[in-house]
C-alpha cells in the first residue's frame, strides 16, 4: 500500500483513459461491493469516478476486512491497469487507500453543472421576484432568506445516478422548470401562476436533506428514512409558520394544504415515490414538467453527453437505459457532415 507521502502522478481523467495503461491518481469510490469468484474467493468490485465520468474497477486479491478503511472518506487513491473486459473499459486494481480531500478537489473528483452557479441563482431569484400575492412572495422570502440552506440548494445534485447528478444539478434543474413554466404559463392562463412557479422552486428543496455529496453522491439517514417528498411537505409547514410570523403575512390555509400536495404527489405515480396522486390542475401541471426535464435531461446524458458511448461499442443506439425502459437512438441527423445530394 503506497503511503500518503508518496508522490501521486499529475489526474488523468476516466474520460481520457487509454487501454493498458498504468493509473496513478485519486478518485471518487462509488457503489463498493464484496463480489465472489467462481473459486469463492472474495474480491472488490465498484466504480470510480471523476468530473468526467465514470469506471468499472476490480481487485481481485481482497478481504472484506478492507471494506471499512477504504471507505472511509468515500475517496481513494487508486493504482492499478487499465483494460478491456467484454468490450468495457474497466481498471485492475492493484493498490487501494482511502484519503481525504478538500472542497476545491470535489470540482475536479465529481460531475459538476457546466452553467455559472451564481448566474443561475440570480436568474432564479429573478423569475421569483415575479410572483404576485404576498403571502406566496413572504413564504418564498422564508426559503430564500435561509443562508444556509440556499448554499446546499445551490451545490447539492438533483439526484445520485439518473438526471442532473452531477454538483449544482438541483438548482439546474429547478431552474430549467421554472423557466419552461414561465413560458408554459400564458398558453394555460385558468393555472394559478403563483402557486405553479412556487410548487416547482420547492418540489424538491428535499434533497437539501436527502442527499449528500462530501463522500460522493449519496443518500443521507434522512433521505432512506425519510425523503425528500415527505421532508419538502414538512418544511413547507415550518417555512409557513415562520414567513407568517416574519412578514404578519399567513398563506391561506388552502393555499398551503394545495402547496403541500403539489410537493407530495410530483413523481407523478405512486410506484414513483408519490406520496399521492397530482389532484389539482396545478398539480397535474408541476408533475409532468418535472417528468418531462428529467427524462429529457436522462436522454441527452446517454446519447449527446461527453461520456456518452464510452467504451460500447459503435452503434447508432445506447444500451438500454432502464429509467427510460428503451434504447436510444443517438445521431441527430440534421447534423450529417454529408451534404444533400
Amino acid at each position: 500500500m503506497p503511503d500518503n507521502d508518496t508522490p501521486i502522478r499529475p489526474h488523468v481523467n476516466i474520460r481520457e483513459m487509454p487501454t493498458n495503461a498504468f493509473v496513478d491518481g485519486v478518485y471518487n469510490l462509488v457503489n463498493p461491493q464484496i463480489g465472489l469468484t467462481r473459486g469463492g474467493d472474495p474480491y472488490l468490485k465498484c466504480l470510480m469516478r471523476d468530473a468526467s465520468g465514470e469506471m468499472p474497477a476490480r481487485k481481485w486479491r481482497f478481504s472484506e476486512k478492507e471494506m471499512a478503511e477504504i471507505t472511509r472518506t468515500g475517496f481513494v487513491r487508486i493504482a492499478g491497469t487499465t483494460e478491456l473486459y467484454n468490450e468495457q473499459p474497466q481498471l485492475k486494481i492493484e493498490r487501494i487507500e482511502a484519503i481525504d480531500v478538500s472542497d476545491e478537489d470535489l470540482a475536479h473528483l465529481l460531475p459538476m453543472t457546466r452553467r455559472h452557479i451564481g448566474d443561475m441563482f440570480t436568474r432564479l431569484k429573478s423569475l421569483l421576484e415575479s410572483l404576485e400575492h404576498p403571502a406566496i412572495k413572504a413564504l418564498v422570502g422564508a426559503y430564500l432568506g435561509d443562508e444556509q440552506m440556499m448554499g446546499l440548494f445551490r451545490r447539492a445534485p438533483a439526484a445520485t445516478a439518473l438526471h442532473h447528478a452531477w454538483l449544482g444539478g438541483l438548482l439546474e434543474h429547478t431552474l430549467q422548470l421554472l423557466e419552461l413554466a414561465d413560458r408554459m404559463l400564458p398558453l394555460y392562463p385558468d393555472l394559478n401562476r403563483d402557486l405553479v412557479l412556487t410548487g416547482l422552486f420547492l418540489h424538491d428543496l428535499g434533497k437539501t436533506q436527502e442527499l449528500s455529496w462530501e463522500r460522493g453522491f449519496a443518500y443521507t439517514a434522512d433521505g432512506n428514512l425519510i425523503g425528500h417528498v415527505v421532508r419538502g411537505a414538512i418544511l413547507l409547514q415550518v417555512k409557513a409558520a415562520i414567513a407568517a410570523r416574519d412578514s404578519g403575512c399567513r398563506l391561506p390555509v388552502e393555499a398551503l394544504r394545495v402547496l403541500q400536495h403539489i410537493v407530495l404527489s410530483h413523481h407523478g405515480q405512486l410506484e414513483f415515490g408519490a406520496a399521492k396522486l397530482p389532484a389539482t390542475p396545478e398539480a397535474i401541471f408541476v408533475a409532468h414538467l418535472d417528468n418531462l426535464d428529467a427524462r429529457t435531461q436522462m436522454a441527452l446524458t446517454a446519447t449527446r453527453g461527453p461520456d456518452s458511448g464510452r467504451g460500447e461499442p459503435q452503434s447508432d443506439f445506447t444500451e438500454k437505459v432502464w429509467a427510460l425502459e428503451t434504447r436510444l437512438y443517438r445521431p441527430d441527423p440534421l447534423k450529417a457532415t454529408s451534404a444533400p445530394g
